[in-house]
């Protein structure tokens, strides 16, 4: 196939986002799948949610099957400029409160998590005791 050697950037790649006009990047490759959305298994969400980046990892981690791997050859218009790829973001786990910063607002859900059970058993005492006739 000619049009396989041909290179792609990924912004043109990530523009193809549509029903109608879906393309994908898989393993340094770009798949045309447009004509393959109504028989993906899977659904048309599928594909379109692995559009805008690599899906490398979304296709893998599906586990495809060699007759897959062989038909999705038949998809493919090229490769991507992988220059052209933004980098990935690293994961920045986000800030942890020092042990000794207390939220007042869970500690007053505590607090009342607690109380209030206790206040419901002393109000039923109350009203038992009063409400009780002597024998």
């Amino acid at each position: 196939m000619a049009s396989a050697d041909k290179v792609h950037s990924f912004e043109d790649v990530s523009s193809h986002n549509q029903i109608k006009d879906c393309w994908l990047i898989i393993a340094g490759k770009v798949y045309d799948v447009t004509s393959f959305m109504e028989e993906h298994p899977g659904g048309e969400e599928v594909l379109l949610s692995a559009t805008g980046k690599d899906a490398t990892d979304d296709f893998e981690d599906v586990g495809h099957s060699d007759a897959a791997r062989e038909q999705m050859e038949t998809f493919c218009i090229g490769i991507i400029d992988t220059s052209t790829v933004p980098k990935k973001r690293s994961y920045v786990p986000p800030q942890q409160m020092h042990y000794n910063q207390v939220n007042t607002m869970d500690f007053i859900i505590k607090i009342l998590q607690f109380l209030v059970p206790l206040l419901i058993l002393g109000l039923a005492l109350v009203v038992r005791h009063y409400t009780k006739k002597d024998d």
